[in-house]
């Protein structure tokens, strides 16, 4: 599917006194509520334990799959990189945004434009460290990873999409950022093709991707993607001030990490 934004995008991480300080103390999926153009939205935020009052912390925007659409606010946690959280054990030290895409839509449009919002009324509540903020996706978030980290190429530290699909004209401004793409052989719903092509569209013009492809995995790949302690090793060191390592760079696409 191919989907595109249509309007210019901005995202501004004010850096203001929190407007609810007690929500400084406040750790674990907390449910919030954005109100945008005469619609409430329901998102959830993580916000890690025990970390000390008035540090700035990474931030993490997830963008959840198709199966997860609707308006309760909580189905996006339970896959992909929240489920990691809740049930791998995972504890990424960043505040992870996890908006929730509305039904029969994509992440694009309206939806990028709440997504993003979401992480400036994060940013307004939470002390954030502006140059290290993250995208990640699977399957349609995925897709969304691409196209958003297109738009906004020199706003990202790093993006991570996983099993998602992109456009390969998109590859000279993605070649700006550094990239870590993930995806699953056996894939059935997102054939593999897809990151494969983006990977070789963006090496073709000079970009330092990372690429993960899990020969005996399917769609649900986001599992081991997830949680793979390197992937977080490697997305804390990306600051998007600095230049992606091009030792960084791994197998062509097809083949799998060692």
């Amino acid at each position: 599917m191919n989907v595109l934004i249509g309007l210019t995008l901005a995202l501004a991480l004010p850096q203001a006194t929190p407007v609810t300080p007690a929500s400084e103390t406040a750790s674990g999926f907390l449910y919030k509520e954005l109100a945008l153009g005469g619609v409430t939205y329901a998102y959830c935020v993580y916000v890690p334990p025990h970390h000390p009052a008035g540090e700035a912390l990474p931030l993490i925007l997830f963008l959840h799959g198709s199966g997860e659409r609707g308006d309760d606010g909580f189905h996006q946690t339970e896959f992909g990189l929240p489920a990691a959280i809740r049930r791998c054990g995972v504890r990424p030290r960043a505040l992870i945004v996890m908006p929730q895409c509305r039904a029969g839509q994509t992440w694009s449009d309206d939806m990028a434009r709440m997504a993003l919002r979401c992480v400036e009324q994060t940013a307004r509540e939470y002390k954030v460290d502006p140059e290290r903020l993250y995208l990640t996706g699977l399957s349609l978030g995925g897709a969304g990873t691409w196209l958003i980290g297109a738009a906004l190429a020199d706003r990202f530290a790093a993006l991570v999409p996983v099993c998602g699909f992109g456009g390969t004209e998109d590859a000279e401004k993605l070649a700006r950022v550094p990239i870590w793409a993930f995806h699953g052989a056996r894939d059935e719903a997102v054939p593999v093709a897809q990151s494969r092509d983006m990977v070789a569209a963006i090496r073709r013009v000079g970009g330092q991707v990372k690429y993960t492809e899990y020969p005996d995995l399917g769609h649900s790949c986001w599992d081991a993607a997830y949680t793979d302690p390197e992937l977080y090793r490697w997305l804390f060191q990306q600051r998007r001030a600095a230049k992606p390592d091009a030792r960084e760079q791994e197998s062509p696409p097809g083949e799998p990490r060692p």
